[in-house]
């Protein structure tokens, strides 16, 4: 005869065994209720937020917060889905460029709602045809923005070889743009700009496509990218004696009657590059200061030339009657 405590935990074990099959079957059955539950079709009420995309250049949406209000029709798991996502990222997007709206009057428009339909039903995952919209329309508010022509600029950073430098102003092609945005920000604006260029040991043009900024999106234009030549040459060091000048109707004799300008000159510009291309003046003011020497300088360089160093600084001067 078996003792009573080796009864006792055989009874135990048996309940406990009872308990887990029991658990085991309500887990399955409920599972298998929600399947089938899951499986049903089910009608339900949503709101989807709307953003506008593909605006024409030339306008703005002023009514950028709108809602819809729309039911659907789709299984347990496709509602179940839904409903997990939080309203304010329940979002369908409008490309304009796709959607035929018309004209109601003023600054409004509208178009049908199948479009919002089909997106949404894309969105969520179900036929268009198991959506039904609150509204037959949908209405929005579109006006024209400002214009306004920029110049299309290049920052450059640019370090080229021993005796190298780029030669004039970057060659952009468009070379100006015209801009939409808000009168407030076009008043102030007057170029737009593209990506930088970087770049070192250079000795050759530089030729690239970039992109156009436009102030982080506050303006618009149709032209997203430029075409940009920087043109690279090579330079050789010249000295060149430049006759002092005045301006005004005095007859001065300057000693000595010349500057000295040292200076980096485009070897392929080596040619036309004469004293006569600079010009240099002498500060006639000073004459009422009755000083011995006028202050002269510098006050024409050619274009593409870089003044390494120029003296002097002053000259004596006689007048002339």
């Amino acid at each position: 005869m078996k003792p009573i405590d080796q009864i006792t935990e055989e009874m135990e074990k048996k309940d406990k065994s009872k308990i887990l099959t029991f658990l085991i079957f309500l887990l399955i059955s409920t599972a298998l209720w929600f399947l089938i539950k899951l499986t049903k079709d089910y009608s339900s009420q949503t709101v989807f937020n709307i953003t506008y995309t593909e605006v024409p250049v030339n306008k703005w949406v002023s009514t950028p917060n709108q809602q819809v209000k729309c039911s659907f029709v789709a299984d347990g798991f496709v509602t179940l889905r839904h409903n997990l996502v939080r309203k304010h990222k329940r979002v369908v997007e409008i490309p304009l460029n796709e959607v035929s709206y018309h004209l109601e009057g003023g600054v409004t428009y509208s178009y049908s709602s199948q479009y919002v339909a089909e997106h949404i039903a894309e969105w969520i995952g179900i036929p268009a045809s198991n959506i039904t919209m609150n509204e037959a329309k949908q209405f929005f508010n579109m006006e024209d923005l400002q214009s306004k022509e920029v110049a299309v600029l290049v920052p450059l950073d640019v370090k080229t070889q021993r005796q190298y430098n780029v030669y004039g102003a970057p060659q952009v092609n468009p070379a100006t743009v015209t801009v939409f945005g808000p009168k407030n920000l076009l008043d102030t604006m007057t170029a737009v700009y593209t990506e930088p260029i970087h770049a070192v040991n250079v000795n050759e043009n530089i030729s690239r496509t970039l992109k156009i900024d436009y102030y982080d999106g506050a303006v618009r234009a149709e032209q997203e990218m430029a075409e940009v030549l920087v043109e690279v040459e090579q330079y050789t060091e010249i000295d060149i004696e430049v006759p002092v000048k005045v301006t005004d109707s005095l007859t001065l004799r300057f000693f000595p009657e010349s500057m000295k300008v040292k200076c980096m000159v485009p070897i392929k510009d080596y040619a036309s590059i004469t004293g006569a291309s600079f010009l240099v003046l002498a500060d006639t003011a000073q004459l009422h200061q009755r000083k011995p020497l006028l202050d002269i300088k510098l006050d024409q360089v050619p274009e593409n030339v870089h003044v390494v160093k120029t003296e002097p600084k002053q000259v004596e001067y006689l007048i002339v009657n």
